[in-house]
């Protein structure tokens, strides 16, 4: 599939499908406490997302069958919610989700603590969520798309946390997942040069230890090989013609 550049119209879609799901974000946010069970947010997003009136991407997206995507500790992404997973003081949980609005996508993740959690792992969600706003500094028209990586890649280092290969950023439109795909880590080569209209998810997978990864026997879950905690922080953006990207799924 060919990187699609969008029009004006598709751009104020993307727009509003991206505020809506940073409202969800909120929601989620608020709701999350200790004694909660994950199945329960799950609820809670899904109710937010369609209240906007999104329908949620994640939902039977090649059969994934929540509407929010929540991993917890040492899950890297794509957890199942489940009844059973009752969150407690001192987790650190990432929602990674999104909705369609019109025919048109967003997606973005972030990582939270449970009540009061440890200097060290929220050092490594601060981190994580930094590394995004280093890499889109050079989201601008004219750039080469794996700059972005090296900048992830080039702040990330010198913390010593792993960099998750096997996962990486998105084209998105009106396709959840289009082309082209954005590595965190530095590429031998620079990359497409980007245009003004592209619209892409930039989303650091980040782990305080090893960078290596598993998928549980549910096929879905992906967590550290080393059981060590893990962040994630994604949002999407739109290339403009003025030198800055336009972050669409920030209030």
């Amino acid at each position: 599939m060919p990187i699609t550049i969008k029009s004006d119209e598709e751009l104020n879609l993307m727009r509003k499908s991206g505020n809506m799901l940073a409202q969800v974000h909120e929601v989620l946010h608020e709701a999350l406490r200790p004694g909660i069970s994950t199945l329960e947010l799950d609820a809670i997003g899904e109710e937010a997302i369609r209240k906007l009136g999104g329908i949620p991407n994640c939902k039977d997206y090649e059969g994934y069958p929540a509407s929010v995507c929540i991993s917890v500790n040492d899950e890297v992404v794509h957890g199942i919610p489940k009844a059973e997973t009752i969150l407690k003081e001192g987790d650190i949980v990432t929602f990674d989700t999104g909705l369609s609005y019109k025919g048109y996508h967003s997606d973005a993740a972030r990582t939270w603590g449970v009540g009061e959690i440890s200097p060290e792992a929220q050092k490594l969600i601060d981190v994580t969520k930094q590394s995004f706003f280093e890499g889109i500094k050079y989201a601008k028209a004219g750039g080469r798309l794996y700059d972005i990586s090296k900048a992830i890649d080039k702040f990330i280092k010198p913390y010593g946390y792993g960099i998750v290969r096997e996962l990486t950023g998105h084209g998105i439109g009106k396709e959840l997942h289009e082309e082209p795909y954005i590595p965190n880590y530095r590429q031998f080569r620079r990359g497409i040069i980007m245009l003004p209209g592209m619209t892409f998810c930039v989303e650091p997978m980040i782990t305080m230890g090893k960078r290596k990864i598993a998928f549980l026997d549910d096929e879905w879950t992906v967590v550290t090989l080393d059981g060590s905690l893990a962040a994630h922080y994604e949002n999407t953006i739109a290339i403009t013609p003025d030198g800055e990207p336009e972050i669409l799924t920030i209030l």
